[in-house]
């Protein structure tokens, strides 16, 4: 800023005070996002008596690169800018839009939009693209298809804005649409695609559109990479993530955070936790995710007590804890067994890095107690919770005190905490989980009267799904269905494996005879 000022007194020094070229390099220095001042530039700017279209554009992205604070201003140079006659071209449009979208103001896009058209701006592709953007940031993607349709001539980032409005709204089957109907696909779009499966849970159709990709001859970037990492982790494919692993190496891609974290990731859900604590010890940098990623990597994994001193060393290199971080370390003393260690880290999130827990928090110090016998301390800590805005955030608390419950043959807690549950969300877990714990105390009449009512309420279990890899094939399997090829074979060895198991029970009672 002391170099700006400098630069600006010898422009006045000069005699190129009213200068508009000059002012405008000032203004340019003045938009840059991490060394610039909008605010300065905004003192400049006013100094202008006859701004030109270059320059109002460079005040606007000023400040729309600055950050949300200062987005209001946008709209009142944009104003000010029109009230003198000025027209905006198709660079002011994009911006505007953008803040339109960044301040939630609806409105005023509707009118930016009307504008476009008054101007003939939208054969303009830079600016239709903008437009389909705007409207997609309120997640109306059918007035961003209308835009798109309305378009002469899409390029690739046009299909790819409209494709990510899909995703967002998770409407995969609309998305894949858009998809097949582009038929001129770079990079950006397949990425998109794939990333629209994978944030909607359709991680084996964003494997599988990974494969086509390679077989049209479509190298992946760091971003699909990341995406399709994130999908082996929750399939369990670790041959997929060890080839991308092989492959990055190849390529001397170099491990940036993203993705060493995705590597960490996969590795760890896929039980390679060697692998996982190797990638991130050759990380030379590291933030808050990545080591989220190998914490939680540590505890689902039931290694608390790697996962505690991973922790400690994390504060030691001042890296603030997460909401995250804590539901990753509640998870560690779970597994582990260590109440103690889940309390204090209760009281050290609390008091000391002040984050107030939420419904997640509370279900893991609940299922930490429990572990350990401490069913009435988890009771008391559900009772005097502060009261959610959020039902679900209450509720996941509440499942973990009745599953809990179950857990000691409490029957009269489960009930409690169930009747609860049922007054917070429309649920069948609550349900099941009830009527399996009157199943295990000899109940029988209670679960079948629980079953009924969900019957009569029109309840519907959610069915139980997994999946496995076979040699670089992955296997789902959703309870209730028939449709697996193999499954005659499969129930075959399961029987095989019961009589094994019944014949074995025989004699070690025999032997106890």
């Amino acid at each position: 800023m002391m170099q700006l000022k400098q630069a600006h007194g010898q422009v006045i020094t000069c005699g190129l005070g009213e200068n508009s070229f000059a002012l405008s390099r000032l203004l340019a220095f003045c938009s840059h996002p991490n060394l610039g001042s909008p605010i300065y530039g905004f003192k400049i700017f006013e100094q202008i008596q006859e701004p030109t279209i270059c320059i109002f554009n460079t005040m606007i992205k000023s400040f729309l690169l600055k950050g949300d604070n200062e987005l209001n201003r946008i709209t009142e140079i944009y104003k000010n800018m029109l009230k003198i006659g000025m027209y905006p071209d198709n660079y002011t449009l994009p911006y505007v839009l953008k803040a339109c979208g960044r301040m939630k103001s609806f409105h005023l896009g509707e009118l930016v939009h009307g504008q476009i058209l008054k101007l003939g701006f939208l054969i303009d592709t830079f600016v239709g693209n903008s437009l389909i953007g705007f409207y997609t940031c309120f997640d109306n993607v059918e007035a961003a298809r209308s835009v798109f349709y309305e378009i002469p001539c899409n390029c690739v980032v046009s299909w790819t804005v409209l494709i990510c409005g899909y995703a967002k709204t998770g409407d995969v089957y609309e998305a894949r649409l858009i998809f097949d109907e582009c038929l001129v696909k770079d990079r950006g779009v397949w990425g998109c695609m794939i990333s629209c499966y994978v944030q909607n849970n359709c991680f084996k159709e964003g494997l599988q559109l990974f494969r086509q990709m390679q077989m049209s001859g479509i190298e992946p970037d760091e971003a699909i990479l990341v995406s399709v990492l994130s999908a082996c982790a929750h399939l369990g494919c670790v041959d997929i993530g060890i080839w991308i692993h092989k492959y990055v190496k190849k390529l001397k891609m170099g491990s940036s955070i993203k993705l060493g974290t995705a590597l960490i990731d996969m590795y760890a859900k896929c039980g390679c936790l060697d692998i996982a604590e190797k990638v991130f010890d050759e990380m030379p940098i590291r933030d808050l995710i990545c080591w989220n990623a190998m914490i939680s990597g540590f505890a689902v994994n039931g290694n608390g007590l790697k996962a505690l001193k991973l922790f400690n060393e994390m504060q030691k290199s001042r890296t603030r804890p997460d909401d995250v971080t804590f539901i990753s370390m509640f998870t560690a003393c779970s597994y582990a067994g260590m109440a103690n260690e889940g309390l204090n880290l209760l009281n050290l999130m609390c008091n000391v890095y002040h984050i107030e827990p939420k419904g997640e928090h509370y279900g893991c110090i609940i299922d930490v107690l429990s572990r350990a016998g401490l069913v009435e301390e988890a009771r008391k800590i559900v009772q005097n919770m502060p009261n959610s805005s959020v039902p679900s955030e209450e509720a996941i608390a509440w499942r973990a005190l009745l599953s809990a419950s179950g857990n000691h043959g409490l029957v009269d807690l489960a009930e409690a905490a169930a009747e609860r549950i049922v007054q917070l969300e429309r649920h069948s877990g609550a349900y099941v989980l009830l009527s399996n714990i009157y199943v295990a105390a000899g109940k029988h009449d209670n679960a079948r009267r629980i079953r009924k009512k969900m019957k009569g309420q029109y309840i519907e279990k959610v069915p139980g799904c997994s999946s496995l890899e076979i040699n670089g094939v992955v296997h789902e399997f959703i309870a209730g269905e028939k449709t697996h090829p193999q499954l005659v074979q499969i129930h075959e060895v399961l029987e095989t494996i019961n009589n094994h198991l019944d014949n074995n029970t025989h004699i070690l009672h025999g032997y106890d005879s």
